[in-house]
């Protein structure tokens, strides 16, 4: 099998660009999930479902599928070694309580939970790190996905918050 290159010398200043830009605010400055962190107690409107001392679990605003959620450190912090013992405790913890909101809220046939570290494993936003709990289900990749690349979402995210902040293991 041959191996065919295709040149694009112009992504070299879009890439250079968006990483500069990333670094900028590397210190929590404009980052979604500081203001998130900073908005209080769970609630329907901002979409956290739980908090603890250091971590907090939300809602994906963008959900692969219903019920999509995200657990994250308060702190911002990029990377998991920068994370301290109690951090990283609880961390696990919150993410153990996520996958048992999931399955109560859901039932589903099973569970992607991961973390995307750094832009190049695919993580939307790197600077502030953060899991993925999702469910699914046998055949939950319909036509929509399929041949439109478009989702179809059976439930408004207020409904999922109502769902999860019900199943979390403890308020």
């Amino acid at each position: 099998m041959s191996l065919e290159q295709l040149w694009a010398g112009w992504r070299h200043e879009y890439v250079s660009q968006a990483t500069e830009a990333e670094r900028a605010t590397a210190d929590g400055g404009g980052c979604v999930f500081c203001r998130l962190a900073s908005s209080g107690e769970p609630a329907e409107d901002n979409g956290v479902v739980w908090r603890g001392p250091s971590t907090f679990a939300v809602l994906n605003a963008y959900p692969y599928a219903s019920g999509h959620l995200l657990v994250l450190p308060l702190r911002h912090v990029g990377d998991l070694g920068e994370l301290d013992t109690a951090e990283s405790t609880e961390l696990w913890t919150a993410v153990r309580g996520a996958v048992a909101a999931v399955q109560r809220a859901y039932r589903p046939d099973g569970l992607n939970v991961g973390a995307n570290l750094g832009r190049a494993a695919g993580a939307g936003i790197p600077a502030h790190l953060h899991f993925h709990v999702l469910p699914r289900w046998g055949g939950d990749t319909n036509f929509m996905t399929s041949v439109a690349g478009v989702r179809v979402m059976p439930e408004s995210l207020p409904v999922s918050w109502q769902r999860l902040r019900r199943g979390w293991p403890t308020h």
